[in-house]
């Protein structure tokens, strides 16, 4: 008999990147997502889809009807600057939608697993330690980081309290085919889409804060590769590479056949300095390492991008 996951946001650039790996994989795949950012036509037929907010009661029943073994939470709010704008509603997402499923897995009985798609630059803040391993505390400086270190708590509580364990990937910053040019997660996506319409890119301060670029791929293994091994705890999805913004800019303009520059705008509240995590935890625990370097994964969204321009 197949194995059973839940992956809420699923309908998502990663979520339903991490969708189609388990479905290769042999499991049986379902999918909560309310469209607002997700999209159907994302997810494979074979795969059943509640559209609904995380929050709801209809949520809850997608878990009590699937009786999943494996709950994959990938449902957020992800824009940092609305966090900082606006808390209340940020928590109220972020953590009142993984508590509602968390409920809803406890009275289901079946869910042996959680894999929460954490933060590994959020949640960390700006450290004095880079690459960052998972043994460094956590000091998040936005609402949206604060929401992710607090989830992973209130997980520890279900682990505590139910039996349920939980897997912490705390993920660099993911890019790749599907990703939304026009929100605020993901410059490498609102780049490429800008670039490809012939329009200026905007930089925010002077281009040297740094990222660790983790291609989307790499990202959906992680999670099937801690769900295989029944992995608990923390741990770091990343490249180890930092990566300028104005470096990106240039790999992405070089490979998009565009040489205008960037323009520079103020710093943004809650942005950090410098980002960049180990990823070394993994390769032990579970056998993953990043496969795609960044200028192949750069060009194989920008071509994902152009074709999806076409259709």
């Amino acid at each position: 008999m197949a194995r059973r996951i839940l992956i809420s946001g699923g309908a998502g650039f990663i979520g339903s990147t991490v969708a189609e790996r388990f479905l290769a994989a042999g499991w049986e795949v379902a999918v909560i997502d309310d469209l607002s950012t997700g999209r159907r036509e994302n997810l494979p037929p074979e795969v059943r889809l509640y559209p609904c907010d995380v929050r709801s009661g209809a949520a809850a029943e997608a878990v009590a009807r699937e009786r999943p073994e494996v709950l994959c939470h990938h449902a957020a709010q992800i824009d940092v600057r609305r966090s900082m704008a606006d808390p209340r509603t940020d928590a109220d997402v972020n953590l009142g939608g993984l508590l509602n499923l968390m409920e809803a897995a406890v009275r289901a009985g079946t869910v042996r697993q959680v894999l929460f798609a954490s933060s590994g630059g959020a949640t960390y803040g700006d450290t004095g330690e880079i690459p960052t391993p998972e043994r460094h505390p956590q000091r998040p400086i936005s609402a949206y980081g604060a929401a992710k270190a607090a989830s992973e708590l209130y997980l520890g509580v279900y682990q505590a309290a139910y039996g349920i364990p939980y897997a912490a990937l705390r993920y660099a910053n993911v890019y790749g085919p599907r990703q939304d040019p026009h929100g605020e997660a993901g410059v490498v996506a609102i780049f490429a889409g800008r670039l490809l319409d012939g329009q200026d890119c905007t930089v925010y301060g002077d281009g040297r804060q740094t990222r660790d670029y983790v291609f989307v791929e790499d990202v959906a293994r992680a999670n099937l590769l801690a769900a295989e091994r029944g992995f608990a705890g923390a741990l770091n999805v990343a490249t180890g590479v930092e990566t300028d913004v104005n470096r990106l800019h240039e790999l992405l303009a070089g490979a998009a056949g565009v040489h205008a520059a960037p323009r520079h705008a103020p710093g943004r509240l809650g942005e950090q300095r410098r980002s960049c995590i180990d990823p070394s935890a993994a390769l032990a625990a579970i056998g993953w390492r990043p496969e795609v370097p960044l200028a192949e994964g750069l060009s194989r969204t920008l071509a994902w991008f152009r074709r999806a321009r076409g259709r």
